[in-house]
């Protein structure tokens, strides 16, 4: 009897877990994955990097979207902008918009939304009112802003970042709720709502009453079920299986597995299958000797072939990146500096790097094979990146190998993302590889102001990890985002100017673009975007999908 009833309750759990996976109707429910690492637990879109990948996008939107394809900003939030004057922009919002609880979206949203960071300056985008002089509503449906200092790079920038929140449910937060709250019963004007969570994903329920539906039309899921998957090679067997139906994750094997798998769906049907999304730079730390040589760090540029390292360890899936790591979009594009990289630009030749080496007094003294300082010294580098990021580590390893085939002692190093981290923002390290910032935007100011921020402290989280100082290139900088984006001419100016001082001196070097990967699944969703069809950027990384995640929630349709 107790044999039975063990049998019984195993048989009534087995279905329990079986049933757990098809509660929801297949045709009507998106599984996605690429985007969450750690079991949800916060929805505060003022801490966005903590919170689920679509608290920004999904529950909280923004005034604008933005789509690098095109490089335009899609009014969302906001029905119109425009700037009245030199430090004037003026807003005018939709009407008819709504929170999820029914109340009506105004102006006085906005205001709130900026205003709550003046009043509590750990708020991370409080440095705004270092330039905004002033939020007036005149009518519930328009904001004017006014600057003290207009920074027309980065106000675009911001105009699709940040998320607005309900002053009838924040007014009443205190501040401790504010920064460090979960905000589990999130509420915002978005086409999805929260709906549950567990350990291992993420589950929001379609907004049917959304405003976009007659604007943009209704997302077809119904609901998105976001999965954490911590294998890489269990996201490709979800893929394969149908299990997963979009992967912003990177798979190896992509390119042979299309070969025999009519199902799995990217973005270009051959190479180099993925969008450019991001680049990643090899940081150079310009305060230790002998890397503080300008001349060695450019010999190094010529002695790093980003071709093989695309071809072998990538697969083929990325490209290598131009010299001055502009991403081959639109919004960058149309300000390439193309005089300064053809006057000052590298590209790989293993002979000039020696030569330059040999110039500037690198020699092989000793004959051990290495070159030593041109003050006799014996010197080594290492290169870190995060242990278990196969696709870098072995990157590194190739890295290291070709500078030493130019006579440069060099090693690839593995540390856990901990250490990796603390060495990195620290300005304990030699060499490393970083992108966190690099990414896909609506003006390569953001990459610039990354690379070379100059907000110098103790620890360099905001980029400029080898902590390079040059005050005029601060200032060109700044110049930048000073200038009307719409003036082509001027901004490119600037630009051949930036691009000079960064391509002489070469305090980091532009190696590759990182995809923006996706591979999809056509066994229950069809129509997603491709180089055929570009009708959104298919990305649902957190923070991005008001990039082109929502716009590709209405396009595809259920077989």
């Amino acid at each position: 009897m107790k044999k039975f009833f063990l049998l019984v309750l195993f048989a009534v759990i087995l279905t329990t877990v079986i049933f757990a996976d098809v509660v929801y109707k297949r045709d009507e429910t998106l599984y996605a994955g690429g985007g969450m690492w750690a079991p949800p637990s916060n929805w505060n879109p003022i801490t966005p990097w903590n919170a689920v990948t679509g608290t920004v996008g999904l529950i909280y939107e923004t005034l604008y979207g933005y789509d690098p394809l095109k490089d335009e900003l899609i009014p969302w939030l906001a029905e119109s902008g425009r700037w009245t004057s030199k430090n004037t922009f003026e807003i005018k919002l939709r009407k008819g918009v709504t929170w999820h609880d029914g109340m009506p979206f105004t102006s006085k949203d906005v205001k709130f939304t900026l205003e709550l960071a003046k009043k509590i300056p750990e708020i991370s985008y409080s440095y705004l009112w270092n330039w905004i002089a002033k939020v007036d509503t005149p009518d519930d449906h328009t904001v004017v802003f006014t600057f003290s200092s207009p920074r027309y790079h980065e106000w675009s920038y911001q105009l699709y970042q940040l998320p607005i929140i309900p002053e009838h449910i924040w007014s009443k937060m205190s501040k401790d709720e504010v920064l460090t709250g979960a905000n589990q019963k999130a509420i915002g004007t978005g086409p999805y709502m929260p709906e549950t969570y567990s350990d291992d994903r993420m589950v929001y329920l379609r907004n049917d009453n959304w405003w976009g539906n007659k604007v943009f039309g209704q997302p077809k899921p119904k609901r998105i079920v976001y999965l954490r998957v911590l294998s890489n090679n269990v996201a490709l067997g979800m893929i394969m299986k149908g299990e997963l139906d979009i992967s912003n994750f990177f798979l190896p094997g992509v390119p042979t597995l299309k070969k025999t798998y009519s199902d799995i769906h990217t973005w270009f049907a051959k190479e180099p299958y993925m969008l450019s999304d991001n680049t990643a730079f090899l940081f150079i730390n310009t305060t230790k000797k002998p890397l503080n040589d300008p001349n060695l760090r450019k010999a190094m540029a010529y002695a790093i072939d980003p071709k093989i390292i695309s071809r072998t360890v990538f697969e083929g899936q990325v490209l290598p990146s131009n010299p001055v790591g502009f991403l081959p979009i639109k919004g960058w594009m149309k300000y390439y500096p193309e005089n300064a990289v053809k006057q000052f630009g590298f590209k790989y030749d293993p002979k000039t790097a020696k030569e330059l080496l040999d110039k500037a007094g690198y020699k092989d003294i000793n004959k051990d094979g290495y070159r030593e300082a041109p003050d006799g010294s014996k010197f080594k580098v290492s290169i870190i990146v995060p242990f278990g990021w196969t696709d870098w580590m072995e990157s590194i390893k190739l890295i290291a190998s070709q500078l030493r085939a130019v006579g440069i002692n060099a090693e690839a190093q593995f540390p856990d993302y901990s250490k990796y981290w603390e060495d990195l923002t620290s300005g304990n390290f030699d060499m490393a590889i970083n992108n966190f910032n690099s990414q896909m935007s609506v003006s390569p100011w953001t990459m610039f102001n990354w690379l070379f921020n100059s907000n110098f402290d103790k620890y360099m989280y905001n980029g400029n990890f080898g902590r390079y100082n040059n005050p005029k290139l601060f200032d060109l900088i700044t110049q930048l985002n000073f200038t009307p984006m719409e003036d082509i001419a001027a901004n490119k100016k600037i630009v051949e100017q930036i691009a000079e001082i960064f391509l002489k001196d070469m305090p980091v070097i532009p190696l590759w673009y990182n995809g923006m990967w996706f591979q999809a699944s056509t066994q229950v969703w069809k129509n997603w975007p491709s180089e055929k069809n570009p009708y959104a950027y298919p990305v649902t990384w957190g923070g991005r999908w008001q990039t082109g995640g929502v716009l590709m929630l209405i396009g595809i349709t259920s077989k």
